[in-house]
C-alpha cells in the first residue's frame, strides 16, 4: 500500500507541473494573441512541434509506466497462503466460507441486537459467530457481495 501510496504522489505532482505548464501556455497564447491586438500568425504546417507535442506525452507516459509496472509485479502474490476466507457481503449480515479443506464450511454472522449486549460490548460491532483466523500465518480474504455494494 506504501507503494501505491507514493506511486499516486509523484505521479499527481507530475501531473500539477504538466497542468500548470499547459494553464501558462493556454492564457499567454489569449493574451498575445487576443482579436484587438490583430497579432494573428498564419502558420500552414509545423513539423517540429508536431514532432514535440506528440513525442513528450509519450515520454511522459512511458516514464510512468516503469515505476508504475515494477509496482504492479511486486504486488503480485507469491505467498501461498495457509488459509482462504471468503466473507460475502448481504444486507444484514455476512456469509464466510472456508473452502481450501476436503469439505468446505460456512457459516453466517448476524449482529446482536442493541437489547442483547452485555456490558461493555459495541453497539453494531458484536455479532453472534466472529471470525476466527490464526495467527503468524497468511491468510486470504476474498470479499464479495450478493445483493447490496460493500465498499
Amino acid at each position: 500500500m506504501e507503494g501505491i501510496v507514493d506511486l499516486h504522489h509523484d505521479v499527481m505532482f507530475f501531473l500539477v507541473i504538466i497542468c500548470i505548464f499547459v494553464l501558462y501556455l493556454l492564457l499567454r497564447v489569449a493574451v498575445l494573441f487576443r482579436q484587438e491586438k490583430n497579432n494573428f500568425v498564419k502558420v500552414v504546417h509545423g513539423k517540429v512541434i508536431e514532432i514535440v507535442w506528440t513525442i513528450t506525452p509519450s515520454v511522459i507516459l512511458a516514464i510512468i509506466a516503469v515505476p508504475s509496472l515494477a509496482l504492479l509485479y511486486s504486488m503480485d502474490e507469491v505467498i501461498d497462503p495457509a488459509l482462504t476466507l471468503k466473507a460475502i457481503g448481504h444486507q444484514w449480515y455476512w456469509s464466510y466460507e472456508y473452502s481450501d479443506y476436503d469439505v468446505s464450511f460456512g457459516y453466517d454472522s448476524y449482529m446482536i441486537p442493541v437489547e442483547d449486549l452485555s456490558e461493555g460490548d459495541l453497539r453494531l460491532l458484536e455479532v453472534d459467530n466472529p471470525i476466527y483466523l490464526p495467527t503468524n500465518a497468511h491468510v486470504r480474504l476474498l470479499v464479495t457481495s450478493d445483493d447490496v455494494l460493500h465498499s
